[in-house]
């Protein structure tokens, strides 16, 4: 698979986003906390996904402080959330918003590290669920109001295993294979009949809890940190990506 970097000169304006409802998965910590603010600083009103109040509360209160537009807080397990849960989610979002610009699908479950051989029934369908499952509960029935936005971005988080297999990461590789093949039909679905564009977004390593888990041998600062990686996550989101579907990007 081919995958595409944003232009070198990409400097995203100051008010980019302004105007805009997004919603980010996982944004209580991490990348997904860290596009979060991100979005918020350029003018978006963000609607903060998690399963950890605390944390989506923390977020919730720097955003405010830093003077953004009252963010949202969605506090919801996605690997228990029913297909009512999001059922009911679609209905009062429709109801607060008239529309939804973007969702970044950030949340995701490492699972475990081991040979196919020996991977436990349990432990895979669980990544299953928060890495495929959920993304395509909340795309299929939040889709609608994406498609009262005069423009709307999907952006779904990928990795370099979900592109070209590696021995033992198991669920994590393989739900990250689905999520681009899920990006590539609903990409292709949606060109020629709306505005929504989806793509994936490979982050790439990056200093997070899950990369550190996942190479516990590696010095973390080898990596960059979140911030360091938000212009693709700015470009994809905003305007300035109008047109831009059914793409694999990396982060650097």
């Amino acid at each position: 698979m081919t995958s595409l970097l944003i232009p070198d000169n990409y400097v995203p304006r100051s008010n980019l986003l302004e105007g805009k409802t997004l919603l980010v998965t996982g944004a209580g910590d991490g990348i997904g906390r860290t596009a979060a603010l991100t979005y918020a600083s350029h003018g978006a009103t963000v609607l903060l996904l998690g399963r950890t109040g605390s944390k989506l509360d923390a977020v919730y209160d720097e955003i405010e402080g830093a003077g953004g537009a009252k963010p949202a807080i969605i506090e919801m397990d996605l690997s228990t959330a029913t297909e009512e849960s999001y059922i009911n989610l679609a209905a009062s979002l429709s109801e607060a918003f008239p529309c939804l610009d973007g969702i970044l699908h950030n949340a995701a479950l490492l699972g475990e590290r081991r040979p196919i051989s020996d991977a436990g029934y349990t432990a895979w369908m669980e990544v299953m669920q928060v890495n495929v499952n959920a993304q395509f509960l909340l795309t299929r029935y939040l889709l609608p109001l994406l498609q009262q936005a005069p423009r709307a971005s999907i952006i779904l988080t990928s990795s370099g295993v979900g592109r070209t297999g590696k021995a033992y990461w198991g669920a994590y590789a393989v739900s990250k294979f689905a999520t681009e093949g899920f990006m590539q039909v609903l990409a292709d679905e949606l060109e020629n009949i709306s505005k929504v564009r989806v793509n994936t977004l490979n982050p790439k390593g990056t200093n997070t809890a899950m990369r550190r888990t996942a190479y516990p041998a590696e010095e973390p600062t080898k990596n960059p940190s979140p911030e360091d990686i938000m212009g693709p996550y700015l470009y994809l989101m905003g305007d300035d990506s109008d047109g831009v579907t059914g793409k694999a990007f990396d982060a650097r």
